[in-house]
């Protein structure tokens, strides 16, 4: 084989090129996997690396603590939206161009981001950098999967988790170094230097193919629109939604009834096109439909996950963003040395398998958290994200190959927009009932506190009587002060022991995700020989 990858595998001649990969690979082949895996890192990386900074953004362009969370969901917003479109745009400006064209101007709005003078700013650029970022992700799972070797396709795979797995959990750890020792603008120029080396193996491994502009007018263009107002409303209920009050916002009431009604009309369009944007069918077989389910419950555990941690960690130790990317560093560190080793499990053992343990490390992680006190810190999460390192290292490789096992050259595109739309939906999903589900535990377990921290009862009061000549003792004269603060002080301590029960049932709730995650990889059936286009 002595060409590279010209693009995505949907005809005749595409489909030879891939079945010669089934029996060779050059080196310009992985060096297209390397370049296109880089950029899926570096897109999915920047998710978690600005949340990490986000309070130090916001004082820097003046914005609000409510508003600045639109720095993260603008760029959420955009990924999503144009992930979907990706298999088809690259038809139509080839993969070349169109990989390329994205991975430079992902470059340029994120150094842009770090000149951003204030909030309307910031939120233009990181939209346009999630729009360009998102086309980086199902393009690399795209050429993993359509043009490796069947034999390959493993440590394709297991190279593609790196970017799904290990930057997310990675993400918290630099952003909070680079911004407590350099400023807050550095975890936008960080992506240079591997970005400029991506661009370079894109351009030395993709062969140039011409554009065909006239697949733009056989565009599914009513289910393009109806798709990007559905996934922008429902990100925007997502993101926003807990802030908001829910449904008691007529904003979020609003945006909930246009996602609804649009994407309920994307879904009938595509089933019903003969030409759709994507192949919603796909679902219905048995190993991609439970696949996917698998795969969107992986995302809630996973970013849901990355979400809670420092939070917990903020909140109740005090932590800031430095030290809790030091805490999260073992969550992705053990990762660079475990997932190598996946596709060596994949060869050995049923990969069924392989994802049950993983998907049950995973949840046991999760279920080792569920008995934390105020106490609870560095030191006591060590365990469970090492047990939470390995399990999310054998499971991303393993899945996406049962999945994507019996695709067609030709629905390539729809499987790996679909597989890996749902992840990050399952991501914003998360991270919105976990805000939620925190805020209702915390009002619940503070009340049954409450009830029992009473004036009536002997112990509050001395309790309180003993605060009362703490703070006497130590420079407050007024008696009547004094008692205020001992209550006071009660009432936080009241309210710090009901967030960390709170904390407790949420870690809870992302462990029995994982396990229905379990329970429909018990339903996936062992597949044939993959070959190199994913199909049987």
């Amino acid at each position: 084989m002595t060409t590279a990858v010209s693009s995505l595998p949907t005809s005749a001649g595409a489909q030879n090129h891939a079945g010669t990969a089934s029996t060779a690979s050059s080196p310009r082949i992985w060096v297209a996997v390397v370049g296109s895996v880089l950029g899926a890192f570096m897109a999915v990386l920047n998710i978690q690396i600005v949340n990490a900074s986000l309070a130090d953004i916001q004082g820097a362009i003046g914005a609000g603590i409510d508003d600045g969370g639109w720095i993260s969901t603008s760029y959420l917003i955009a990924e999503i939206v144009v992930i979907p479109l990706t298999g088809w745009l690259s038809q139509v400006f080839s993969l070349r161009y169109y990989l390329i064209t994205n991975a430079v101007l992902f470059l340029a709005f994120s150094v842009a981001c770090a000149f951003a003078a204030n909030l309307g700013q910031m939120i233009v650029l990181r939209a346009v950098q999630g729009f360009t970022g998102g086309v980086l992700i199902p393009l690399a799972f795209t050429i993993v999967i359509t043009l490796l070797p069947k034999a390959k396709q493993p440590i394709g795979l297991a190279l593609f988790a790196l970017s799904a797995t290990f930057a997310p959990a990675i993400g918290p750890t630099i952003g909070g170094y680079l911004t407590e020792n350099w400023g807050w603008q550095y975890i936008f120029y960080v992506n240079l230097v591997p970005g400029a080396l991506m661009v370079g193996m894109l351009w030395f491994s993709l062969d140039r193919q011409p554009v065909r502009l006239s697949l733009l007018g056989k565009g599914d263009w009513p289910g393009i629109v109806t798709m990007a107002l559905g996934l922008a409303a429902l990100q925007t209920v997502l993101e926003e939604g807990n802030k908001d009050d829910w449904f008691g916002s007529p904003f979020i009431a609003r945006l909930a009834i246009v996602a609804a009604v649009s994407l309920t009309l994307f879904v009938w369009i595509e089933l019903t096109s003969s030409h759709p944007l994507l192949n919603l069918r796909l679902l219905l077989r048995r190993n991609f439909g439970f696949g996917v389910l698998a795969n969107f419950l992986l995302g809630i555990a996973l970013y849901g996950s990355v979400f809670i941690v420092p939070v917990y960690l903020a909140r109740i130790q005090g932590y800031n963003a430095e030290q809790i990317g030091m805490v999260l560093a073992w969550t992705g560190l053990p990762q660079l040395v475990l997932i190598p080793l996946v596709p060596g499990l994949m060869q050995r053992f049923d990969i069924r398998l392989v994802i049950a343990v993983g998907f049950a490390l995973f949840a046991t992680s999760n279920f080792m958290n569920i008995h934390m006190s105020g106490a609870y810190a560095s030191d006591q999460l060590f365990l469970p994200n090492i047990v939470r390192a390995i399990g999310q290292a054998v499971i991303l490789a393993p899945l996406s190959a049962i999945a994507t096992s019996g695709i067609e050259s030709e629905n390539a595109g729809s499987a790996s927009a679909l597989f890996n739309m749902t992840r990050n939906l399952g991501g914003a999903v998360g991270i919105a009932l976990l805000q939620t589900f925190l805020t209702k535990r915390e009002q619940y377990h503070s009340n049954v506190l409450v009830q029992s921290v009473s004036l009536f009862q002997e112990a509050t009061r001395i309790r309180i009587a003993r605060l009362t000549a703490y703070f006497l003792s130590h420079g407050i004269s007024d008696q009547a002060l004094a008692a205020q603060k001992a209550i006071a002080a009660i009432a936080l301590k009241v309210r710090q022991q009901a967030y960390v029960m709170a904390f407790n049932d949420t870690f809870f709730l992302l462990g029995v995700s994982l396990t229905i995650a379990l329970a429909a990889v018990l339903l996936l059936k062992k597949p044939g020989p993959i070959t190199a286009s994913g199909a049987h």
